[in-house]
């Protein structure tokens, strides 16, 4: 390293931005540097479109800028002036960043604002963490959903009414942004936009994708059919005991899919209380060995003995306040 930084006086003619990439050089070190003097400025990497540019910052972070008129004439490798943002956009994952900045090639600037004062709006309304991908795959689906509106074509989702019902709050949220989609584009997208946007919500809850939250939708309702023919009662969909165990459904769905399902300790303790659990509990753990069945058959996983007694304890508490 001491050499290296003996060699900086020969890049001293070059000027002040420089991008220098040795190989097997240094002690067999790889190096690609970004130099930039005079810090505290932004240095472009690429030109989107006239409001919308790919910077490097000081600490070579990549981010999107916007600004009206920001990327005119401009080329890569000038300097920015911060105090002419109007608005920043940076991903902490790299992968998810570059996602961004394609994504700012594909759609109108006015749909990833109005994404981004969205999200904005939903994260006090709920109390789990947001993936930050939220504002990648939100904007793409909104701005595609304004494209097909406006085509003519437009999608209906089978799930709607699972969603409304086992997502209630983003499902919620998701109507919201319809109508602030309204407001601001005048743009009116049918009613199941509202529940594809609350599964990119709960995606961004569970640090899922698309297809597994499909799954994991689908094993909820599933679960719920073979619980309700169980008991031969229906759930009060509106109940608070409904709203914990559709909770408890959620997660327990996620670990299954994720492969991250709990596992037997192997603890004589543990087996005493599983066992205890059975025997007081008989109807229910009988329950929850049928929708251990109904997941076998279906989706080709099998449940553990902690998995057994988790889902036996929620239905023994669902159960109780059935009339």
């Amino acid at each position: 390293m001491a050499a290296f930084v003996g060699m900086l006086p020969l890049f001293a003619g070059l000027t002040d931005f420089c991008l220098a990439y040795a190989c097997g050089v240094l002690s067999g070190w790889s190096w690609f540097i970004f130099w930039e003097m005079g810090g505290g400025r932004l240095r472009i990497k690429k030109v989107i479109n006239n409001n919308i540019l790919c910077v490097v910052d000081e600490k070579g972070q990549e981010m999107i800028v916007t600004g009206k008129g920001l990327g005119f004439k401009r080329k890569t490798g000038e300097r920015v002036d911060p105090a002419l943002v109007e608005k920043t956009y940076r991903m902490e994952d790299k992968a998810e960043q570059r996602k961004l900045r394609e994504l700012c090639q594909q759609i109108p600037l006015e749909h990833l604002r109005m994404t981004q004062e969205l999200i904005e709006y939903i994260k006090p309304q709920l109390t789990t963490k947001l993936n930050e991908s939220l504002l990648v795959t939100m904007a793409d689906h909104i701005s595609f959903a304004i494209k097909r509106k406006k085509e003519g074509v437009e999608f209906t989702n089978p799930l709607q009414g699972a969603i409304m019902c086992y997502y209630p709050a983003e499902y919620r949220l998701g109507q919201r942004c319809l109508r602030e989609i309204q407001r601001q584009l005048h743009v009116e997208l049918n009613e199941s936009e509202a529940a594809f946007i609350a599964l990119h919500i709960v995606n961004a809850e569970l640090n899922t994708n698309m297809t597994e939250m499909y799954d994991i939708t689908r094993l909820i309702e599933g679960t719920l059919a073979v619980v309700e023919y169980y008991y031969q009662r229906t759930f009060d969909r509106e109940s608070l005991d409904f709203s914990r165990f559709v909770v408890h459904l959620r997660y327990f769905a996620q670990r299954l899919f994720q492969e991250k399902a709990l596992q037997d300790s192997g603890d004589e303790n543990d087996a005493s209380f599983q066992q205890m659990i059975a025997l007081s509990c008989k109807q229910h753990y009988k329950c929850a060995q049928c929708i251990a069945e109904y997941i076998l058959n279906t989706y080709h996983k099998t449940l553990s003995g902690e998995e057994l007694i988790y889902l036996t304890i929620h239905l023994k508490r669902i159960n109780s306040t059935w009339k």
